[in-house]
């Protein structure tokens, strides 16, 4: 059986990988997918997933090019407009209202398995990406042309770029020996799904203890979602508790605003760390997602920084494909690793900062003068809201709103 030949193989069908699947065979490459397991259909009659993601609209633009925003938003999905920041020390909170930007919402709260399965499902649907589901990456030759992909069924596959968005573990990065740096915070996000007195009116809210932030995020039928990040033994103990007594712990930490705590459904716990390879691209091999870097989840932007990635390397390629330049080359790929390298390395170091800052009570002066300046600069606001939001001056034309066709067409 001859081997089959693609402009692109992506590794990992995850939410970032099956976005660049569909937002680079909608610009005219081919492309190979390869999943090992085919992800789950949606379930909305099921219960809120315990894993959510706070997408940005520069995410959101960009999943609207890939094809899935609207059949995402259809769904239970809840955009929030206030964002409202509270230490334990100050008075008054720092808000940020989405209005007072001339934004339409700060963003949209989405259950990563709706986010995963919508994605996924426009792939199959789409028929523009040849997918191998199940397989799973065996190796990978290395040749001046190509890349030579052996999949786990024995088929072969060559590439001009093969991409490793294969989560935190990825074969990819050391099959090709891109090294990465690990940082164990020795804390523990503990969610759950919550329901207080009074209905989450659309506000992130997020609260900084001395062990780490609570936030409670809002869902489409009133309730919030809670991320509550804390030392490993704390969530440990958290976790085994009797709802009744957890609780009154997190009315506690969350000091009755919306009122009390009503209703709790199951919880869990995840380990937190910071992962950040030394490179995301070598001769015509590319990281992104977790594969590339892990950061702590503060600001809710690991996932925002995978679907960056994605709109980032499609520029990248379609830029590169335009001039007549081999999209596998040294040259090409250095530009998407300078360009994506320093913007995850600001956020996670950045949140690894904010973390260290909020960790100890002895730096609440810091903390305080921060907070101020934060509220009374305007200029200061608007520069951490665009950030956040996906949509700076550095990030990917398709976040800032650019078409995929005009992208093609410029």
């Amino acid at each position: 059986m001859s081997d089959s030949t693609y402009d692109v193989a992506i590794i990992g069908g995850g939410m970032v990988g099956t976005t660049l699947a569909s937002l680079l065979s909608r610009s005219g490459f081919s492309v190979a997918l390869i999943e090992a397991i085919e992800p789950q259909a949606f379930d909305d009659k099921a219960e809120v997933g315990l894993r959510v993601s706070a997408i940005s609209p520069g995410s959101s633009a960009v999943l609207e090019q890939a094809g899935a925003w609207k059949l995402i938003r259809s769904q239970r999905v809840r955009p929030y407009r206030r964002m409202q920041v509270e230490d334990g020390v100050e008075l008054e909170p720092l808000l940020f209202d989405a209005p007072v930007f001339n934004m339409e919402s700060l963003g949209t709260i989405v259950e990563n398995a709706l986010l995963q399965w919508s994605v996924w499902k426009v792939v199959r649907s789409g028929g523009l990406v040849d997918v191998f589901c199940p397989d799973h990456l065996e190796s990978i030759e290395s040749h001046d042309k190509y890349n030579r992909v052996l999949l786990g069924s024995d088929k072969v596959l060559n590439a001009k770029l093969v991409v490793g968005a294969d989560g935190a573990s990825s074969r990819v990065r050391k099959i090709t020996g891109f090294h990465q740096d690990h940082y164990a915070y020795n804390q523990h996000g503990l969610v759950a799904v919550v329901g207080k007195q009074k209905p989450n009116p659309g506000v992130a809210w997020q609260r900084f203890l001395n062990g780490g932030p609570l936030a409670f995020l809002p869902l489409e039928d009133g309730r919030s979602s809670i991320v509550w990040t804390m030392p490993t033994v704390e969530a440990e103990r958290l976790l085994a508790l009797e709802t009744e007594a957890f609780i009154d712990e997190l009315d506690s930490a969350s000091s009755g605003w919306l009122g009390h705590v009503e209703s709790c459904g199951p919880r869990a716990i995840f380990a937190l760390s910071m992962r950040l390879s030394d490179r995301y691209a070598s001769r015509r091999t590319v990281l992104m997602g977790d594969a590339a870097h892990v950061v702590h989840p503060l600001a809710g932007q690991g996932v925002n920084l995978g679907f960056a990635d994605a709109a980032a390397l499609t520029e990248s390629l379609i830029t590169a494909h335009r001039a007549g330049e081999d999209i596998g080359s040294v040259s090409v790929l250095h530009k998407y690793d300078r360009w994506r390298r320093s913007e995850s390395e600001a956020m996670a170091f950045g949140m690894h900062a904010l973390r260290g800052l909020y960790g100890f009570e002895s730096l609440s002066p810091i903390r305080r003068f921060g907070v101020t300046l934060v509220k009374r600069s305007w200029i200061v606001k608007d520069m951490f809201l665009k950030r956040a939001a996906g949509i700076s001056s550095n990030a990917p034309r398709l976040a800032r709103g650019v078409t995929l066709r005009e992208l093609i067409q410029a």
